[in-house]
């Protein structure tokens, strides 16, 4: 086969068309920078900008916080406007944040530009995944799994270009990973103008609604099965904070293992996301296989909790291997847990309110980053033993979250046949013709 061929057959499998494929180059770069500029952050503000360690500690964790407002403002936003502009917003509003950092060494301007960068950085998390569900249709979750193999290999290789800049070490170096942090928002910022506006099923609603009376939308503050079950997620999204932060430091303060470990298994992490994310997309395609995910995801975060305990039992190469069998699981936990999350929290959303929705849903990622760290910190000042009590509290969070989907999928049902009655009651001609925004 040619190469031309190849490439025509592998695009064929990719859903959303020319606006999906570009999606994902935007993903591609986007990640790249970002992975340029992150990994140099800290040092950044260290030695180029003077502040002290505290300094530091404060400035990150006070625009995490002020980021959270992101999600559920662009969700808001979403409903109400076309997504591709919000989204080219977020990307120039992020560009000209960073921007700003090299104007200054004042603590209060760096602290408001990090706090703007962080607010449209959670936006636009939430604004890709509307996104590619709006224009992937029912193939959102193979696109979603697609699209976080490319964001993975594009952190990689941003991740490995910023190694080799810190090398040299100097002011121009850490200045040149934010300039190409920038520059890499501003290239996707043009190729999203290229993509065209998917419809919206918010807009579809009312105005299909527009001869009726008044409805207000769903109100995802107002929901409360939708609010618990996003306070389960903030739970559930652990393994990033065990991966990033307690593999690392548990190493370094609790076993034998040698410390130029903990890289290698953040490789190997990525390298498992990028190979297996998209064929085990498949187990989750409708909201009830999504959902019997969440068993496999609780038993390869516990087994992840139990390798973690017996890595302090004594010896290098048990510590390396027991750490290396925690980091393989977590990650499984980690892809399992992106597929379900991803198909519920558009599943258990309704179409008249579908931007809300998922921005509320991004606080839980949200949460996790700021709360993740401090949990696991804590699990590590308390011990071996205390990862299997994490692990338990997993399980307990799984278990209540399968019954509160399989709950709300029930309710969900009879309501979605009876809007498919009242449309074919009605002679809609193009009942048959439009594809459903949401895929039970």
């Amino acid at each position: 086969m040619s190469l031309s061929r190849r490439r025509s057959a592998l695009y064929a499998r990719i859903p959303g068309g020319a606006d999906g494929r570009r999606m994902l180059w935007i993903a591609l770069i986007n990640k790249a920078g970002t992975g340029l500029w992150m990994g140099a952050a800290a040092l950044y503000f260290t030695l180029v900008t003077g502040l002290s360690v505290a300094e530091v500690g404060l400035l990150l964790g006070v625009s995490g916080a002020v980021g959270i407002a992101g999600a559920p403002l662009a969700g808001h936003l979403a409903d109400r406007f076309p997504v591709t502009r919000i989204i080219i917003g977020a990307q120039l509003q992020q560009a000209v944040a960073l921007l700003a950092l090299l104007t200054t060494d004042n603590f209060a301007l760096l602290l408001l530009y990090s706090a703007v960068n962080s607010l449209a950085d959670r936006g636009a998390n939430v604004l890709t995944k509307l996104y590619a569900a709006r224009i992937a249709g029912p193939e959102r979750t193979t696109y979603q799994a697609v699209q976080r193999t490319v964001s993975n290999a594009g952190w990689a290789l941003g991740g490995l270009a910023g190694a080799l800049a810190l090398a040299v070490g100097t002011t121009h170096a850490y200045q040149a990973l934010l300039i190409g942090n920038v520059v890499s928002f501003l290239v996707a910022a043009a190729l999203t103008l290229r993509c065209a506006e998917p419809p919206s099923p918010s807009r579809l609603v009312a105005d299909s609604s527009a001869t009726a009376p008044a409805v207000p939308p769903s109100n995802p503050w107002r929901d409360r099965s939708y609010l618990l079950f996003t306070v389960t997620e903030a739970a559930l999204f652990l393994d990033d904070a065990v991966l990033q932060v307690g593999i690392p430091l548990w190493i370094v303060h609790a076993t034998d293992a040698p410390h130029g470990l903990a890289p290698l298994l953040m490789v190997l992490n990525c390298v498992l996301v990028v190979c297996c994310q998209v064929p085990l997309s498949r187990f989750g395609s409708t909201p009830e296989r999504a959902r019997a995910l969440l068993v496999p995801l609780a038993a390869c975060f516990v087994v992840g909790c139990a390798a973690l305990t017996a890595s302090t039992l004594g010896g290098t190469w048990l510590a390396v291997a027991a750490l290396t069998l925690a980091a393989v699981a977590l990650t499984f936990a980690e892809i399992l847990h992106a597929i379900a999350s991803w198909e519920l929290s558009i599943a258990l959303a309704p179409d008249d309110a579908q931007g809300a929705y998922l921005g509320v849903h991004g606080l839980s990622s949200s949460a996790q980053r700021s709360g993740g760290p401090l949990l696991v910190t804590a699990v590590i000042a308390a011990g071996p033993l205390a990862w299997p009590v994490l692990g338990a509290g997993v399980i307990v969070t799984v278990a209540a979250q399968s019954r509160l989907v399989r709950k709300r999928l029930i309710r969900q049902s009879p309501a979605t046949d009876r809007a498919a009655t009242d449309q074919a009651a009605a002679g809609d001609p193009v009942a048959g013709d439009t594809p459903a925004p949401r895929t039970t």
